[in-house]
């Protein structure tokens, strides 16, 4: 199966089903000598999980990470770090009854498709079972860029149609936290889970959006044409599962806007660095960082796994009714946050060693 690998000089390759016996993976490209805090590592994977609250699933994971190697006394020594995370909590009877039965707005179709056959227990390896590989490679990925004081800060900012309002600057990780929906607004976040768990009890779901924003990435990270650093964010977001859609500054909204209000006029601070003095780009122009705070908006939509019934078709290709049985978040944009920070350390991760290669003087 290609599609498994992901990164140029910070690479992460990851394996696992979601009920078979250990999801896990290897990082590739990690510098030597870089220390290593487990607990740190832990503690991001503990924000993903499952079972925190009653506006996620009830899936009970430890979640535990176990590193099998790459890493000694603490420290990386340069080799390809490889972990496990086993699976614990499978309940794989509850999904007996979707073996012959294609899930609306799930890979089951299309995975059967491709490959000639599929692991229905929970959606095998589509499920977002995987992700959690990503979270423990982005904590390392952002201890390496904290040495370079770069600080990546995801949040909900909306759902459903509710909205909260956008920070002057990155909010702490206790701020995000205060709120079991994860956005730093207590009162839009009030409201988000009354209507997330309405939802919940109506047997359904709701989408919303994440907010991304990384400060301290220097000027000159990124490539000019096919690598832009705002394309490999893109392309880090869209892998994530039910994300449909991905803006960068302005975005959609700049289509509105005349050339004259959306450009990023050059000025300098007052130690003479250069900086803009809007921020319409993101971070990013030309697909190169030009020192700016990097900010990004991230849609998922409503989780696919609903408590109602629905009208689908079996493997014989007849119609049947479908009501689908397990344990599913009703809205997934609270247990995304570490997901999202964890794809955009692993770009920024990998790009600060791909201009470094080329010129060494770039810092953070």
């Amino acid at each position: 199966m290609a599609g498994n690998s992901f990164g140029t000089l910070f690479k992460l390759s990851s394996f696992g089903e979601s009920h078979g016996i250990a999801i896990g993976g290897m990082i590739d490209g990690c510098p030597s000598g870089l220390t290593i805090d487990l607990e740190a590592i832990q503690h991001q994977l503990d924000r993903r999980k499952p079972g925190q609250s009653s506006i996620t699933t009830a899936r009970k994971e430890s979640d535990a990470v176990q590193f099998l190697s790459g890493i000694f006394e603490g420290i990386t020594i340069g080799t390809p770090i490889g972990f496990i995370i086993p699976n614990q909590d499978q309940q794989s009877a509850d999904y007996s009854t979707l073996k012959d039965v294609y899930r609306p707005s799930h890979a089951d179709y299309t995975y059967e498709a491709k490959y000639g056959i599929r692991d229905y227990r929970g959606g095998g390896r589509s499920s977002a079972r995987e992700t959690a590989c990503r979270v423990v490679a982005g904590a390392i990925a952002s201890q390496f860029l904290d040495t370079k004081h770069i600080r990546i800060s995801a949040f909900v900012s909306q759902v459903g149609n509710i909205q909260s309002e956008m920070p002057n600057q990155l909010p702490s990780e206790s701020q995000v936290d205060a709120s079991i929906v994860r956005c730093p607004d207590l009162i839009a976040s009030s409201l988000m889970e009354a209507h997330i768990l309405e939802v919940k009890h109506a047997g359904d779901t709701i989408g919303g959006i994440i907010t991304c924003m990384i400060e301290g990435v220097p000027a000159g990270l990124g490539e000019p044409v096919f690598d832009k650093l705002h394309a490999d964010l893109g392309k880090a977001m869209l892998s994530i599962n039910a994300v449909k859609g991905f803006e960068i500054g302005s975005g959609f909204s700049s289509v509105t806007m005349k050339g004259s209000e959306h450009n990023d006029n050059f000025e300098t601070d007052i130690q003479g660095k250069i900086k803009t003095q809007t921020n319409h780009s993101g971070g990013i122009q030309g697909g190169i960082s030009n020192g700016e705070i990097i900010w990004f908006k991230v849609a998922f939509k409503p989780v696919a796994s609903i408590a109602m019934n629905q009208e689908t078709l079996n493997t014989s290709l007849e119609k049947t009714q479908l009501k689908i049985p397990g344990r599913h978040d009703p809205c997934v944009v609270p247990r995304a946050v570490p997901i999202v920070e964890a794809m955009a350390a692993l770009v920024i991760a990998d790009h600060f060693l791909r201009a470094q290669a080329i010129n060494p003087n770039i810092s953070g």
